[in-house]
């Protein structure tokens, strides 16, 4: 059309913002996660001491922390959540993207967007639940760090590496209540800002923008005073954290050491805060090259610390890769006119989460 407005260009060519993102990755698997692996040989020898039974327990564990992800996206896209297969499989296959490119929690986020809305979830409650459901995690892996923290510093003094990954914390939890605060007991400030913002920005509609605040509100609002289901999102989202991290204390103790709970967890928040820093695959090189460190500082010997993160990684990151591929490609091969549509759902007719 004659009138139309040419869509704004992005800052950076998207060949350049590729040609970055890979040359990031390789600059990290060769600097840090390689010479992880190298040291590793060295220490190969505990292998034939390693206990079958724990890692089988280490496995499980893993299992749980998926599991319990599952229910917490159930949780949040309540009434209208699909089936715990179907979710499963959404989750996986948005880890396995997660895990292979560069800030994949944005294209996994997308791709669950979509496979739910084809599963019949209104696009208000998809969106909103699944924005919850990745900050509303990151909120509940702070408040475990800084509770391990609190515990840890009297006993084990204060590390610099601590007050980066607090003080973003502090901000994240800021944010996170402040903008709950802003849309729901200052909703009218709040559509004036963004009406005004949206009438300078092209092909961007300040009616629709405001309708669009107007069911973000609605539906905090909504889970606000359902306290059941907020109560569950928060739970599910603290064990999510909490068997991941017990995956890798059960991995220290299946090579021969068993550390402090309270130690281990301020390790695995410290690498997991920092590893949301968007660089890389699901924080690849960034979680071995914090963990296997602050291991060793909380007294775990450095060959059983570098074996023990690189057999959790192995769960945690590199397996869910293939079984997410399945999984998707399961979700494309099995789509078709039985699952419901968007109308159906928002007439109530998919099932609720038992939580």
């Amino acid at each position: 059309m004659a009138n139309e407005q040419p869509r704004p260009r992005a800052i950076f060519p998207r060949e350049l913002r590729i040609i970055l993102s890979v040359g990031f990755l390789v600059f990290v698997t060769e600097y840090l996660v390689i010479p992880q692996f190298g040291s590793a040989r060295h220490s190969l020898h505990l292998l034939a001491s390693l206990n079958p039974i724990l890692v089988a327990v280490a496995v499980v564990a893993e299992l749980a922390a998926i599991y319990s992800y599952v229910e917490l996206t159930r949780t949040v896209l309540y009434p209208h959540a699909p089936g715990r297969y179907d979710v499963l499989r959404v989750n996986l296959a948005g880890l396995a993207i997660s895990h292979v490119v560069p800030g994949g929690t944005a294209p996994a986020g997308a791709l669950s967007y979509r496979i739910f809305n084809q599963l019949g979830v209104p696009r208000d409650t998809n969106a909103f639940g699944l924005a919850t459901q990745g900050t509303g995690s990151a909120v509940v892996l702070n408040i475990i760090f800084w509770l391990a923290l609190v515990v840890s510093i009297p006993l084990r003094g204060f590390n610099p590496a601590y007050g980066f990954a607090a003080l973003a914390g502090v901000f994240l939890l800021l944010a996170f209540f402040g903008t709950i605060i802003l849309l729901t007991r200052g909703q009218r400030h709040a559509d004036a800002w963004l009406r005004a913002i949206a009438e300078r920005v092209p092909r961007l509609d300040p009616d629709a923008t405001s309708r669009l605040l107007e069911k973000v509100a609605n539906r905090i609002t909504v889970l606000i005073n359902n306290r059941r289901t907020l109560w569950w999102a928060f739970t599910w989202a603290g064990l999510n954290w909490i068997f991941d991290a017990a995956c890798l204390w059960v991995f220290l103790w299946a090579f021969g050491h068993v550390t402090s709970p309270i130690d281990l967890l301020v390790a695995y928040g410290l690498a997991n805060i920092l590893a949301a820093i968007p660089v890389t695959p699901a924080g690849l090189g960034v979680i071995e090259g914090v963990l296997i460190p602050t291991l060793v500082g909380f007294g775990v010997p450095h060959s059983q610390a570098i074996l023990a993160v690189l057999a959790y990684r192995l769960v945690n990151f590199w397996i869910p890769i293939p079984i997410g591929g399945a999984a998707y490609a399961s979700l494309e091969w099995r789509r078709g006119p039985r699952h419901a549509g968007p109308s159906e759902s928002a007439n109530g007719s998919e099932p609720t989460p038992d939580a």
